[in-house]
């Protein structure tokens, strides 16, 4: 069994687990960063409002000193761990935490414009070129009145931020490794328990598509693939058994056709030679002719049989007089029957007693049983014809008073080809087809038949039908 699928299955996981890292290192890094930059953007604006109202405005007003402001800012500016600057509103820098404390020689930023900062209250920029790199920088304005003395910033490298969103990833990350790393240890475990069994399953079948019937398939599972092996094991067991059928099928009936054939073929060359004299022609004719009979007979019975293979539950019901049949079927044996002095006792019930069946079908089961039990029975005994109601059902039965059948061999009598022992030395004639047959027949029509027999007493065979 080719691996392409188990294959696909593995590479599909690998694709996503790369997929998923790269994923979780590029835009859950992005969106961690954008999380914490806004979060620590909050966090400035609101240390710049309160450095507004409790230092700056002081500072603005004359009530602070800027040395004093200076030492607050810059305690703040520890706190943060950014830079805090006091910006007048032409853009001179007047106090500055990153650089010592001065009173002249004010540093002017050239292209400073509150307006021009951004729609928002935060951003991330070289903050009018003060920085050789981006920082995330607010700015506050420092209000007195109506007008606008200054502006508070706030500015913090993006280093420390960038490393908090590593640190916050990094668990993420070892958790995203671990989770694929269990979960690729279940895919396999799951491949295993799947695609094992599955190759067994195929291998199986490859061996009975080969002809090989006697392989099985070994998967002890109580899932659908144990249910799927299981299945195909008794598959090929209904297989054997057929092919072993037919074989024993093919066996029995070249040995049953091969018998007449010799006889026909022996007495021809003998006559044709002059082996057998022509005043005995008549009598060899005779013999040529009984076994061409037995011929057509075994043909016809195979024949029906196979029909009802090809045909089963095929039926042609209609409603009839089982009494009438049963009395047209005994008056066809008359002749049979007067030769061995054998009576046919009809005990039916009622006048007429009608049936859904296929008649044809059931004339031929009445026809083989009642001839069964003619060959069977002795000279001078008794047939019996019954038809009874019980239990909703028509009841028939065929009832002799022959040989019987031993026990031991009831169970064998439906196989094709059966001959009981105690039978073959009063039929060679039979095909051992006819209780086949009559099976058949009764089971297409959803119907039971049994058998009673007792060695030297007597059989009777009894089946139902559904009344009209």
């Amino acid at each position: 069994m080719k691996k392409r699928l188990y294959l696909k299955f593995i590479a599909a996981y690998m694709i996503l687990a790369v997929v998923e890292l790269l994923v979780i290192t590029s835009l859950g890094q992005q969106l961690v960063f954008d999380a914490l930059v806004k979060n620590r953007a909050e966090g400035l604006y609101a240390e710049a409002g309160k450095a507004s109202s409790l230092r700056v405005r002081g500072y603005f007003s004359g009530d602070k000193s800027a040395e004093s402001t200076y030492a607050s800012l810059s305690m703040a500016a520890s706190v943060t761990g950014g830079t805090i600057r006091v910006i007048g509103t032409d853009g001179t820098i007047l106090i500055d935490t990153s650089d010592s404390f001065r009173t002249d020689e004010y540093p002017v930023i050239e292209s400073f414009n509150y307006a021009a900062f951004g729609p928002k209250y935060y951003e991330i920029s070289t903050f009018f070129g003060q920085y050789g790199e981006e920082v995330l920088s607010v700015m506050y304005p420092v209000t007195s009145g109506l007008s606008t003395r200054g502006y508070i910033a706030v500015s913090l490298p993006l280093t420390s931020i960038r490393e908090e969103t590593a640190d916050i990833l990094k668990p993420v990350v070892i958790v995203g490794i671990i989770n694929f790393g269990l979960s690729f240890v279940i895919l396999l475990v799951l491949g295993f328990s799947v695609y094992v069994p599955l190759r067994k399953i195929t291998d199986g079948a490859k061996a009975f598509a080969s002809g090989n019937l006697n392989h099985t398939i070994e998967v002890a599972t109580n899932d659908e693939m144990g249910y799927l092996a299981d299945t195909l094991n008794v598959m090929a067991a209904e297989l054997r058994k057929n092919e072993e059928y037919q074989k024993k099928f093919i066996s029995n009936i070249s040995h049953d056709f091969r018998s007449p054939l010799t006889s026909i073929k022996g007495f021809t060359e003998a006559m044709t030679d002059g082996t057998i004299p022509p005043e005995l022609h008549e009598k060899y004719l005779g013999i040529i002719a009984q076994e061409t009979e037995r011929l057509e007979k075994l043909t016809n019975s195979v024949l029906t049989l196979e029909n009802m293979d090809m045909n089963k539950g095929s039926l042609s019901k209609s409603v009839f007089d089982i009494n009438g049949l049963l009395k047209k079927t005994a008056a066809v044996f008359e002749g049979s029957c007067r030769k061995k002095k054998i009576s046919i006792d009809l005990v039916l019930t009622g006048p007429e007693l009608s049936v859904n069946a296929d008649y044809e079908k059931i004339e031929q089961v009445i026809y083989n049983l009642l001839d069964n039990a003619i060959k069977f029975s002795e000279k001078g005994s008794e047939i019996k014809l019954e038809t009874t109601i019980r239990h909703g059902k028509c009841e028939i039965s065929v009832k002799d008073e022959g040989c019987g059948i031993p026990a031991a061999e009831l169970s064998y009598i439906w196989d094709r080809f059966y001959k009981s022992d105690s039978s073959r030395g009063k039929d060679r004639k039979g095909s051992g087809l006819g209780l086949s047959i009559v099976k058949e027949i009764v089971s297409a029509h959803n119907q039971t038949i049994s058998v009673v027999s007792t060695v030297n007493v007597g059989t009777e065979f009894i089946f139902t039908l559904d009344l009209a």
